[in-house]
């Protein structure tokens, strides 16, 4: 599960705005995968996703700066995952 955060402290010498940029492409990464999946996916469950995704997002910064923001975006991000399927796509092993 490389593409996720490991739930471990982050170090004190990354910057919150470079982690924060970080956790933002990652879940833009999740709002343009769930896009090119729209057809699989009724509208309500779109609508109901890309509203998750737009709170977080809008949030973000106020996420990073809490002391558990590793383990939170992380679990966030996995929960995603479950939807968008996004960590498959990427996977050197599930290429042919």
């Amino acid at each position: 599960m490389s593409r996720f955060v490991t739930e471990y402290a982050r170090p004190s010498s990354v910057p919150m705005s470079t982690l924060h940029d970080f956790y933002r492409e990652e879940f833009l990464k999740h709002q343009r995968c769930l896009e090119k999946q729209r057809e699989f996916y009724s509208e309500h469950a779109i609508r109901e996703v890309e509203r998750a995704l737009t709170r977080i997002i809008s949030g973000l910064e106020q996420l990073c700066a809490r002391e558990n923001a590793d383990q939170v975006v992380s679990q966030l991000l996995r929960k995603f995952d479950v939807v968008t399927g996004l960590s498959a796509w990427s996977d050197p092993k599930n290429t042919h």
